[in-house]
């Protein structure tokens, strides 16, 4: 019989090879198995579940909750190999109901806004990238990451088409483009190669000191823009990040799609899958974490049932 931690092992590379990432996780169940071989334990039980993820002592109990989930995912994966596996009950450290801030969202008149605050950045680089990047994340619905992440072989600016690679479940996607987004593209393609023609990076987008944008650097700028073009929220409510350029494109197609009288449910297949999200499932939650949809959802139905009465 394998171990448990090779039975470990071998749960990790399996759900990483279905595209789950499980970074965070992954750490989590080595520490578990580590804190088990200490215990000498002929196999997992429910007290020795607990006992870990109650650590540390005073940590925040959603903490507790999800290092037990950890626990319990694998305890239903090691029981298949050893019927000894006790596996931790849901009701145990369950995790406690948060509501969801919904995103903040961005009007057009803003995303201009913001545009027009990089173009105003003192730094000819930085300002040519942050200009461009703004725009094609309000364009496409591009995860921050994935842009961050484009290679200048992944954009097939003549036929007007992004190769999205390693994305957040580990797959990839061609992105096709509007035409005025792959001219901005190609504009800014020009001005990095005249503003930094030897990068040390194949970087599509490049920092001010020639580099791979990161999440810092591009979070600092992006909250100075937010400054430049005014845009502020009351206390209490969702901040405005650079990845809401994202919920903004999802809520906006859809709200466009209920204006036209679109059928939104045959479309949000093709919408989820430009979106890069693992299932239809998945773009469904802008339904109910967006008000202007639910209104737009609602206002469907009720004219359906007046047509059918």
């Amino acid at each position: 019989m394998n171990s448990i931690l090779e039975t470990a092992e071998r749960y990790l590379t399996i759900r990483r090879n279905l595209g789950y990432k499980l970074k965070v996780e992954g750490r989590m169940l080595d520490q578990f198995v580590d804190f088990l071989e200490e215990r000498e334990p002929s196999h997992l039980t429910i007290e020795a579940a607990l006992a870990w993820a109650v650590l540390p002592n005073g940590a925040d109990p959603a903490w507790w909750a999800a290092r037990l989930t950890v626990v319990r995912e694998f305890a239903r994966f090691l029981a298949t190999f050893d019927e000894r596996t006790e596996i931790p009950p849901s009701d145990l450290l369950p995790r406690s109901p948060r509501r969801t801030t919904p995103p903040y969202l961005y009007s057009a008149t803003e995303i201009s806004a913001l545009v027009r605050a990089a173009r105003h950045l003192a730094h000819p680089l930085r300002s040519a990238t942050f200009e461009s990047f703004i725009g094609l994340m309000a364009a496409t619905g591009l995860r921050t990451g994935e842009a961050m992440a484009l290679d200048r072989t992944d954009t097939d600016l003549d036929r007007g088409v992004l190769l999205v690679q390693g994305t957040k479940f580990g797959k990839s996607r061609l992105v096709p483009l509007h035409p005025t987004t792959t001219e901005q593209l190609a504009d800014y393609q020009r001005r990095r190669d005249e503003l930094c023609p030897r990068p040390t990076t194949e970087a599509f987008f490049l920092s001010g000191a020639g580099t791979r944008l990161n999440h810092t650097n591009a979070s600092k700028t992006f909250t100075r823009l937010l400054k430049a073009a005014a845009i502020t929220t009351p206390p209490g409510t969702a901040k405005p990040r650079l990845y809401d350029l994202r919920h903004s494109f999802a809520v906006t197609t859809l709200a466009n799609w209920y204006t036209a009288d679109a059928d939104v449910a045959h479309r949000l297949p093709a919408l989820s899958t430009y979106l890069g999200h693992i299932s239809p499932a998945t773009t469904y939650w802008y339904l109910h974490a967006c008000p202007q949809l639910m209104t737009a959802a609602a206002m469907r139905l009720e004219r359906t049932w007046k047509e059918s009465s």
